[in-house]
């Protein structure tokens, strides 16, 4: 209900020309709103997880929007720097991509490259070198594929029996449990991609055909030199998606990451995004150490030169979001009326 009078009052604020006059006012010349986004569906993950997954068409709506508009979309690096300078242009806005995933290069980059508008990507790099669905997000997605069932299997895998999977929370115990499993037994890619292989088997998924379109998979190093020679700006995502509490882990994900996608793409990578948006005070200090320039969260609202450099918000785009309230953050009136501002600081399972 909140959701829906908040619609109604964004609809009568435009009629009534407020946005016009908030985009075009001084203060929000003096802000960059950074755009999130995850994945781009290649069938059916935004149905999974709309919160991470948009149809291809509903970002062509929003990449339309911002031409329409007339934003300025600038390339990351340049928009933080002139942020700081107080040089923005009006209307400016740039867009990232979290994790580097194969729909991006599918379907990401090429309606990005239509539009003529530049993107960082903020690559974890792990699963870049070994070609298979991300452990946790596919038997996720098998899981939920399932939804509704009972499967009468599971103690193969290490996993209660039956398989409840009738409703989120119970595929998500169970989901859990394959993630602790292999965290307990420290098992590598291969051993895990062989448990999901394993999982598959017994929801009578073909995993195989899953693999074949590469659901849930990163770009390869292939894939990630070909946008880069094409203008795409790679960044640091931590090598495992990953952020441990201990300053030497912590720097050698950092570490580790850049210099694989300096390998890939010849470009040495400056600046940072918290995995899953997950952040602590000493991780500050930690990226300074790594000479990270600036470094993204997913706390919603609009940068400013006051904004803390490692601490810079953007707006996570999904696709619950409607054409109003998408325009609304375009044009700065949403910052306003923003309700919720934190992301919830939540750690998500290592990807590696």
């Amino acid at each position: 209900m909140l959701r829906v009078i908040k619609r109604t009052a964004l609809h009568m604020i435009k009629a009534a020309g407020v946005f016009g006059l908030v985009r075009d006012s001084e203060w929000r010349q003096r802000r960059l709103l950074i755009l999130c986004y995850h994945g781009i569906s290649q069938q059916d993950e935004h149905l999974w997880r709309p919160a991470l997954y948009l149809e291809p068409k509903t970002l062509e709506q929003r990449l339309k929007m911002l031409k329409d508009g007339g934003y300025a979309v600038l390339p990351f690096g340049e928009a933080v720097h002139r942020l700081y300078e107080n040089d923005l242009p009006p209307r400016s806005v740039a867009i990232t991509f979290d994790d580097g995933t194969y729909d991006f290069y599918k379907h990401g980059y090429p309606l990005l490259k239509s539009y003529g508008f530049p993107v960082t990507v903020y690559q974890t790099t792990y699963y870049t070198d070994y070609s298979r669905p991300i452990f946790n997000l596919i038997c996720s997605y098998m899981l939920w594929k399932r939804r509704g069932s009972i499967v009468d299997a599971g103690k193969e895998l290490g996993l209660d029996s039956p398989l409840d999977l009738t409703t989120s929370h119970s595929r998500f115990l169970v989901e859990r449990q394959l993630v602790q499993n292999a965290l307990r037994d420290n098992l590598d890619g291969k051993k895990k991609d062989e448990i999901a292989a394993g999982l598959a088997k017994l929801l009578n998924i073909d995993y195989y055909e899953l693999v074949s379109r590469r659901m849930l998979q990163l770009m390869n190093p292939t894939e990630v030199a070909e946008l880069a020679t094409q203008g795409v700006d790679f960044e640091l995502h931590t090598h495992r998606h990953r952020t441990p509490q201990d300053e030497l882990l912590f720097r050698k994900e950092i570490s580790d990451n850049r210099k694989r996608i300096q390998e890939i793409t010849g470009s040495i990578a400056l600046h940072f995004c918290y995995p899953s948006g997950v952040y602590a005070v000493p991780f500050l200090d930690w990226l300074k150490a790594e000479r990270v320039i600036s470094a993204t969260t997913c706390d919603a609202g609009l940068a400013t030169a006051q904004t803390e450099k490692l601490l810079l918000p953007r707006v996570v785009d999904v696709s619950g979001r409607t054409p109003i309230e998408f325009e609304s953050w375009l044009t700065g009136a949403g910052s306003l009326l923003a309700f919720r501002r934190k992301a919830a600081q939540k750690y998500a399972p290592p990807t590696d």
